[in-house]
């Protein structure tokens, strides 16, 4: 089979697919195994948004997908040379080969009507799996590559592919979460499909908050020293939505951010070592952190953040939200004199507590609105949505919104503009 012949192009995630395809490409296969494989071939073009001949374009995605050696090289420099270089131009001659089998052979050999269609595929959605971005390079790469007339004119194509998007995982998806293995207790990283359009702009009010943020993030960019950042302050006033501003205004800049449970911290050092050898910013974005009492897994937070002996990757930072300023439980004990304490360095045990805060390098205050600036938010997101109502009417409105749903803050000003474009609509 002509995919055994690959050296560098091997594993991939949709390899019992490919496989059966060239099956019925060598006349190894039979009507059945037709229309299941071009079932599952639309299945999968759909899930990516993909369009125009889906043949072509899922083995663009296997292209685009492959981590190996020199993917991942081209990834940070483009060209490659040496003699992986001439490996790599094996592999791709396979691909140019199997670029030139025609889906409608495979219609002519078994006598079926399934893989016409998929020739020139199109749909009306967008796929769950990419951004659109992503997609449409995917889909154009994919129509350059066909039109390639040799195998060295598609390498210099996939090389830039390689060199402007990255490779693989972190080359096609923006935003990443932990998923634990109960079973064997790893970790895998895994891509989250649905990612909140959310942009900075969206956010009204706070500049100062955003700018010191975006201030940091593009130092972070440039590979100028940046700050590991805490956003703490009361809830609803934009500390979350302001994280995901950055991941979409920075993701063409080569910014990925990972989610991470505070439950999860034990994995950071490996999180660390994946992380460091790729061509990506990463955030690791831990929201709503604060640790109770018993909660120990902050001591990995600390050592990673500063204070372990490895060296944290360059191209690595934490950002994190919080309503609390002290992200370790403090009681009322801990501020007693010793007589009335049971423990003998009671300065210690404070200092432990607060010692966390203290490693953010950056702490940035989103404190509730005036009544004044909340007036303003719901005005201003009003006019965004479209609310055509007396500016007295809508603040009234406003006024008795925020008294029954949990006070003044810039979630509640939201939640009421929903609620009257909502209203408009039924």
């Amino acid at each position: 089979m002509i995919v055994d012949e690959l050296i560098l192009y091997r594993n991939f995630k949709a390899d019992e697919l490919l496989r059966d395809m060239i099956a019925l490409f060598e006349n190894a296969g039979d009507a059945t195994l037709a229309y299941s494989t071009a079932g599952r071939l639309v299945s999968i073009s759909m899930d990516m948004g993909f369009k125009g001949n889906l043949w072509h374009t899922f083995l663009t995605y296997l292209l685009a997908n492959n981590e190996n050696a020199y993917t991942k090289a081209c990834e940070i420099r483009g060209h490659v040379e040496g003699s992986v270089n001439d490996v790599a131009l094996h592999d791709i001659g396979v691909f140019f080969r199997m670029f030139s089998f025609s889906l409608k052979d495979i219609d002519k050999k078994y006598d079926v009507d399934c893989f016409r269609p998929l020739m020139d595929f199109d749909m009306a959605e967008e796929g769950k799996m990419f951004n659109k971005r992503i997609r449409d390079r995917i889909c154009d790469l994919a129509e350059g590559l066909a039109g390639a007339t040799d195998p060295a004119k598609m390498k210099d194509l996939v090389e830039a592919f390689y060199k402007d998007y990255g490779v693989g995982l972190f080359g096609l998806h923006k935003a990443f979460k932990i998923h634990e293995n109960i079973d064997n207790g790893c970790f895998e990283i895994e891509p989250i499909m649905r990612v909140a359009h959310a942009e900075l702009e969206d956010l009204v009010g706070y500049e100062l908050q955003k700018q010191k943020l975006m201030d940091n993030t593009e130092a972070f960019l440039k590979g100028l020293p940046a700050n590991n950042c805490l956003l703490y302050g009361d809830s609803g006033t934009g500390k979350s939505s302001s994280i995901k501003g950055i991941m979409n205004r920075y993701y063409g800049e080569g910014l990925r951010i990972i989610e991470l449970y505070k439950h999860q911290c034990r994995f950071l050092n490996d999180i660390m070592a994946m992380l460091k050898e790729r061509n990506y910013k990463f955030i690791i974005y831990m929201d709503d952190l604060s640790f109770e009492d018993e909660e120990t897994e902050y001591k990995y937070l600390k050592a990673v953040i500063e204070g372990g002996l490895e060296k944290k990757p360059g191209n690595v930072l934490i950002y994190a939200t919080s309503n609390r300023r002290h992200l370790i439980h403090e009681g009322f004990s801990d501020k007693l004199d010793r007589g009335a304490n049971d423990d003998i360095h009671e300065s210690d045990t404070v200092e432990e507590k607060l010692s966390l805060y203290h490693r953010f390098g950056m702490t940035i205050y989103y404190g509730k609105p005036t009544p004044k600036e909340y007036r303003n938010i719901v005005l201003e997101l009003s006019k965004r949505a479209g609310i055509d109502l007396d500016e007295k009417e809508l603040l009234i409105l406003a006024n008795s919104w925020e008294i029954e749903h949990g006070g003044i803050s810039g979630r509640t000003a939201r939640q009421f503009t929903d609620y009257l474009v909502s209203k408009r609509q039924t």
